[in-house]
């Protein structure tokens, strides 16, 4: 698949959507889904850019840090790239250090190399909500402080 619009059927993103909310239920933490071409430089939008940092620039955009315990986490995938980053703020990153993130980006990765690319993104949301609620668990007063649907760039 060469294009974002491309990557997923409407269906399979109402699916992620929901994955999201499901893994959003049991936690004070917030989950995004991030798709995007390439990692073009939001500065230089010519400059192709290392993976890692243009996942940084997204998250900073869709302000991914503004959660009351900093415990955001960015699914970044740049569909003509073929890559992926698993971004989490500082607050769950100081707890469950970067083997999770590893882990997780695995299950996505192995569904993808099938051609799966709602089944990896719901297992690896699911995954990340599981360690969230671990951590992070919903509290009576939680609200939804970033929305859930899929951002593209």
């Amino acid at each position: 698949m060469s294009k974002v619009e491309d990557f997923l059927t409407s269906e399979e993103e109402a699916a992620i959507v929901e994955a999201i909310r499901i893994a959003e239920k049991n936690t004070s933490g917030e989950i995004r889904v991030h798709l995007e071409p390439s990692s073009i430089s939001a500065e230089e939008p010519n400059e192709h850019i290392d993976a890692f940092d243009r996942a940084a620039e997204v998250f900073d955009m869709l302000n991914m840090d503004n959660t009351a315990e900093r415990n955001g986490v960015l699914i970044y995938v740049a569909v003509n790239d073929r890559t992926l980053v698993i971004m989490g703020d500082k607050g769950i990153n100081d707890i469950v250090g970067q083997n999770f993130w590893e882990s997780t980006k695995d299950i996505i990765i192995n569904h993808f190399k099938n051609g799966d690319m709602k089944q990896g993104l719901v297992e690896g949301i699911l995954k990340a909500g599981e360690q969230l609620k671990k951590h992070f668990p919903h509290q009576k007063d939680d609200k939804n402080e970033l929305p859930d649907d899929i951002s593209v760039g």
